[in-house]
C-alpha cells in the first residue's frame, strides 16, 4: 500500500516515518521547497530522539521519500493523511485554512478511490467539511471516504508512541475506509494494541477531550500546589497519595510552571470556543485555562521574592524548551517567564540542550551559553525552568563557585529541598 503525509511538521514526518517502518510505502509532502529539499538531505528540521535515524534508514530502504508535488503524491496512493497545522486564530478557534487548501488540492489532482484521512487536532465537523469541500471541488467525479485518525505523540517519545501506542482511534462510517485503515496499522494487531472504531465526529472529539483532561490533570495540580504551599503540606507527597488511586492516575500529576507547547494551549482553547459556540459554559475548561495562566506571574514572584527585586539582576536559566526532550518552544512557560524577566530589568544567562536555536527568534537579547555552568556564571540564581536529564545531577560545588548568590528556584521540583538547604542554598520550589 502507497500513502501520502501531507505535511511534513511534527506530526506529519513522525507519522511518514513511522509508517514507513512498518513497510508501507510512504510520501511526504510539503509546499515548503527549502524543507523537502533539507529531508531530502536527510536532515530533519526539529529535535525528536530517534527520528533522524529512522528517516535516513527508510529513506535508504525506499520506504520513504518527500516531495513538492502533491499531485503525483495525491495520484499514487491510497490513503492521503492530512497533517498540516491548525493554529488558534485570534479568537481561541482553530484556524483550518491548510485543511481547506490541502482538501481541495486532493479533490482536484484524484484519479481514483482514495481515502482521506484527517491526522492534524481538527475540531468536530471538520470531517463534514473535507466531504463537502472534495465534492464540490473535484474535476471529475471519483468515489473518496473520510476518516479521523487522531495523533497521541507526546514530543520527545513521539516514536515509542506510535509503535507501541495505548490505543488507535479510527473514526469513519464506510467499511471499506475502515478495513484500509485497519491494515494499514497491521503491525499493531501483533502486540494487541486496542483500536476504538467509531464515527468521525467522535473521533474528532476524543482527541479535544483527550488533551483538555490532561491540561485539567496539570492545572489542578498547579492549584493543589498554591494551596500546599499556604498550608504547609509537601504537593509531593499529596500528588503520590493521590496517584497510588487507581482512579486517578499518577501521570501528570507533576507541579511546575504550567503547561505549553503545541497541542495543550491551542487545544483548550479551541474546546473552549466550540463550548461556546454551542451554547455551553465549559466551567472546568475554562478554569483550566485561567489556571494554566496564573502559572507564570506565581512563577515571576517566585522568582523576584527569592533574589530580593528583579532591577538589575542576572538570571541563569536552565531551559528553554517547553519540555524535555524537544527543540519546541512554542508556548514554553520558560520563554514566558523570560519575557516578564526581561520587563523588570532582567539580564538572562540561558542553556538548553536542544532548543537554543529555536528560542533566538523569539529572545534576541539574552545570553546563550555553552553549558549549564556556563549559563551560572555571575547569576543572582539559578532557576531550573525545563527538566532535562542533565540537570538532575548537577555539580552543586561548582556552580556554588559559578553563582553570585547560591539561590536557586527549582520551577520543576527536580531537587530535594532538605538536601539543597544542607548544602548551603536559598532553594525555592513548587508546593513545598
Amino acid at each position: 500500500m502507497n500513502i501520502a503525509v501531507v505535511g511534513t511538521g511534527y506530526v506529519g514526518l513522525v507519522t511518514g516515518a513511522c509508517f514507513a517502518e512498518f513497510g508501507v510505502g510512504v510520501l511526504g509532502v510539503d509546499k515548503d521547497e527549502k524543507k523537502i529539499a533539507s529531508l531530502k538531505n536527510g536532515k530533519v528540521p526539529f529535535f525528536e530522539p530517534g527520528l533522524e535515524e529512522l528517516v535516513g534508514r527508510n529513506m535508504k530502504g525506499g520506504r520513504l521519500a518527500f516531495t513538492t508535488d502533491i499531485k503525483s503524491a495525491v495520484q499514487k496512493s491510497l490513503v492521503i493523511f492530512i497533517a498540516v497545522g491548525t493554529p488558534s486564530d485570534g479568537d481561541g478557534a482553530a484556524d483550518l485554512r491548510f485543511v481547506r487548501e490541502v482538501a481541495a488540492s486532493i479533490a482536484e489532482h484524484m484519479n481514483g478511490y482514495k481515502v482521506v484521512v484527517t491526522k492534524s487536532t481538527v475540531p468536530t465537523g471538520t470531517g463534514a467539511m473535507i466531504r463537502k469541500i472534495i465534492q464540490e471541488k473535484q474535476k471529475h467525479p471519483h468515489p473518496f471516504s473520510v476518516a479521523s485518525n487522531p495523533e497521541f505523540l507526546r514530543e520527545g517519545a513521539a516514536i515509542e508512541d506510535f509503535m507501541r501506542p495505548n490505543r488507535i482511534v479510527i473514526g469513519a462510517e464506510d467499511p471499506q475506509a475502515i478495513a484500509i485503515m485497519k491494515d494499514l496499522y497491521n503491525p499493531l494487531y501483533l502486540i494487541e494494541t486496542p483500536f476504538v472504531i467509531t464515527n468521525v465526529v467522535s473521533a474528532e472529539m476524543i482527541k479535544y477531550a483527550s488533551n483538555a483532561f490532561l491540561a485539567t490533570k496539570i492545572s489542578f495540580i498547579n492549584e493543589m500546589a498554591a494551596l500546599s504551599e499556604a498550608v504547609g503540606a509537601d504537593v509531593h507527597e499529596v500528588a503520590r497519595g493521590m496517584g497510588l488511586d487507581n482512579r486517578i492516575g499518577r501521570k501528570f500529576l507533576h507541579p511546575g510552571p504550567g503547561y505549553g507547547g503545541s497541542c495543550f494551549p491551542k487545544d483548550t482553547l479551541a474546546i473552549q470556543k466550540m463550548a461556546k459556540e454551542h451554547g455551553l459554559p465549559g466551567h472546568v475548561v475554562n478554569g483550566v485555562i485561567r489556571v494554566n495562566e496564573e502559572q507564570i506571574p506565581r512563577m515571576v514572584e517566585k522568582i523576584t521574592t527569592a533574589v530580593g527585586g528583579l532591577s538589575g539582576k542576572t538570571l541563569s536559566f536552565l531551559g528553554l524548551a517547553f519540555k524535555p526532550n524537544t527543540s519546541d518552544t512554542r508556548e514554553s512557560p520558560a520563554m514566558r517567564i523570560i519575557q516578564e524577566l526581561q520587563s523588570g530589568g532582567v539580564n538572562v544567562r540561558a542553556f538548553d540542550p536542544a532548543a537554543m536555536d529555536e528560542a533566538k527568534h523569539a529572545l534576541p537579547k539574552i545570553t546563550y551559553c555553552a553549558d549549564a555552568y556556563d549559563a551560572a556564571k555571575g547569576g543572582d540564581a539559578l532557576v531550573i525552568a525545563t527538566e532535562w536529564n542533565e540537570f538532575r545531577n548537577l555539580d552543586w560545588e561548582r556552580m556554588r563557585s559559578a553563582l553570585r548568590a547560591p539561590v536557586v528556584v527549582d520551577l520543576r521540583n527536580v531537587y530535594d529541598p532538605h538536601h539543597m538547604r544542607e548544602m548551603g542554598f536559598r532553594y525555592t520550589g513548587v508546593g513545598r
